[in-house]
């Protein structure tokens, strides 16, 4: 890949949801007052506009586009051509598709070099059960999510799982209304992380997932019991998945999740039943997974009826 001399910063986000005053904070901290030319690329207009004096700080012009066809090839080459940044901000219009900008052919040198998506959290749920898809689009893209105008009532730990289910690599932060960051912690299972054997509930295999796949510690050497259907696959012998169907993005977007699984000397069942299954957890790298992640080593694999729902969620 060619090196990035152009760096451009993608800010994505709802309207009304930020946006405008997270980049000006950005631009008022000072890090841009260096003498390099900058661009900011406004693809909305919003209600708070940025400070004249900022932008003239630290040297950054500003233009703005209406509709999402505008954003060309064509466009970009011309305000290289007219600008010479050093650096670009976008500020995305959250009602266009993230792809249409990473399909456009950037001028020489520009890439995209961070993408951070602004969330106004009194207004995430609302959002996520009517515009799943629009919120999957932004979400699955984004390297760092920002919750603001966060408030006590809201629950904040199902927003970073409903998050992590659409990108797992998400970094994520949450800004109470009055400016100061809120430390979540680690979430607090709805099942006995001590008990011998841990039951995972039909409803909580989403957030079982979510959880062991991020945190080894809680959970290496823990015996777990959940029911999952068997995946089809080409697995090593005496390998399997046991997992369940998930709504990550929209009603469109359905995917299995789960854990490989070593059966050792039970019998390895057949693809599409549904079982019950007792396993330890270790982790351990494996080419599947691209990396460590949990593998279940079978103690017991028991027939099971099909639940209720057999969709999975995350809240």
């Amino acid at each position: 890949m060619d090196e990035i001399q152009v760096p451009v910063y993608l800010i994505m986000g709802f309207l009304e949801s930020g946006k405008t005053s997270f980049l000006q904070e950005i631009f008022d901290n000072g890090e841009f007052i260096d003498g390099e030319p900058g661009l900011l690329i406004c693809c909305e207009d919003g209600e708070v506009s940025m400070k004249k004096q900022s932008l003239v700080l630290c040297r950054t012009q500003q233009v703005f586009l209406e509709e999402e066809e505008e954003l060309t090839s064509e466009f970009f080459q011309k305000c290289q051509d007219k600008y010479q940044p050093g650096r670009v901000f976008i500020e995305y219009n959250g009602m266009w598709n993230p792809e249409t900008l990473f399909d456009t052919d950037l001028p020489d040198g520009w890439g995209i070099y961070q993408i951070i998506t602004i969330i106004d959290a009194s207004t995430f749920s609302l959002y996520l059960s009517n515009m799943r898809s629009l919120v999957g689009n932004m979400l699955k893209y984004t390297e760092l999510a920002v919750f603001n105008r966060c408030t006590e009532d809201l629950d904040l730990p199902s927003f970073r799982r409903n998050a992590k289910a659409l990108n797992n690599e998400i970094q994520i932060m949450f800004e109470h209304r009055d400016g100061h960051m809120i430390e979540l912690g680690r979430d607090i299972p709805p099942y006995d992380l001590n008990a011998p054997v841990i039951e995972i509930q039909d409803e909580d295999f989403g957030i079982w997932y979510l959880d062991a796949s991020d945190d080894r510690d809680r959970y290496e050497g823990k015996t777990v019991r959940f029911k999952g259907r068997i995946m089809k696959g080409r697995f090593p012998k005496e390998y399997f998945v046991p997992g369940r169907k998930a709504m990550t993005c929209c009603a469109d977007d359905i995917q299995f999740i789960g854990f490989l699984c070593r059966g050792g000397n039970i019998a390895v069942p057949k693809p599409g039943e549904w079982v019950t299954v007792t396993a330890r957890m270790q982790y351990e790298y494996r080419r599947e997974y691209r990396g460590i992640g949990p593998v279940l080593l079978a103690e017991d694999v028991q027939p099971a009826e099909r639940p209720a729902d057999e969709l999975v969620y995350f809240n």
